[in-house]
């Protein structure tokens, strides 16, 4: 038997638009597939403009890790060495724990001349400090004030819920300070002299 180029040809094409057809259909069924699994399991349901899409991006506005039944009192102090004014815009302010928080600090360069600073913070209680966490502060780098510049600046922060139940306030207090000021540069020469403690 002899073999039959043109027959095999004809299955071989045959095979392959079948097997074309195929995988554009199914490429094709993916869109709804994916929709319907999307719902099930809850998946990328942001993205969908039906009704479970809309309600599930409602859901999400509420956070839930604030703790509704607690209020603390934050109060804000501010302390200054060197030739600024340095304030925050509110004194105190009640958070509940879980809950993130904003407060802005004013500092006003009274100099004619550009300053370095850097603030450093403290807390009071001193076991709240591991509960006061700062997602965003200037205290992270140093600032650069140009002569008779005002700035605000931020401080994000959020109170962990596990902070202990009698504590009920807290004192954020920086200390905002000039770098370099006044700084003498020690050279080889005075390494070799004793230090007095």
């Amino acid at each position: 038997m002899a073999f039959n180029i043109a027959r095999y040809n004809r299955q071989m094409l045959l095979k392959l638009v079948v097997i074309s057809s195929a995988m554009f259909a199914f490429g094709y069924a993916l869109i709804p597939m994916y929709r319907v699994l999307c719902e099930v399991t809850g998946i990328n349901v942001v993205t969908s403009k039906n009704n479970y899409g809309t309600r599930a991006v409602h859901a999400v506005d509420k956070n839930t890790q604030v703790d509704e039944s607690r209020l603390i009192t934050i109060e804000f102090d501010s302390n200054t060495q060197g030739p600024f004014r340095f304030r925050s815009v509110k004194n105190s302010m009640q958070v509940h724990p879980g809950e993130m928080v904003q407060v802005v600090y004013e500092v006003v360069n009274t100099q004619g001349r550009a300053i370095s600073a850097q603030a450093i913070p403290s807390y009071a209680p001193k076991q709240s400090t591991q509960h006061f966490t700062k997602l965003e502060c200037f205290c992270f780098e140093e600032q650069t004030l140009k002569p008779n510049e005002s700035r605000e600046m931020p401080v994000v922060f959020v109170i962990d819920p596990a902070l202990p139940k009698d504590i009920k306030n807290i004192t954020l207090s920086y200390t905002f300070f000039e770098v370099g000021a006044g700084q003498k540069v020690i050279t080889g020469e005075h390494n070799s002299k004793p230090s007095k403690i």
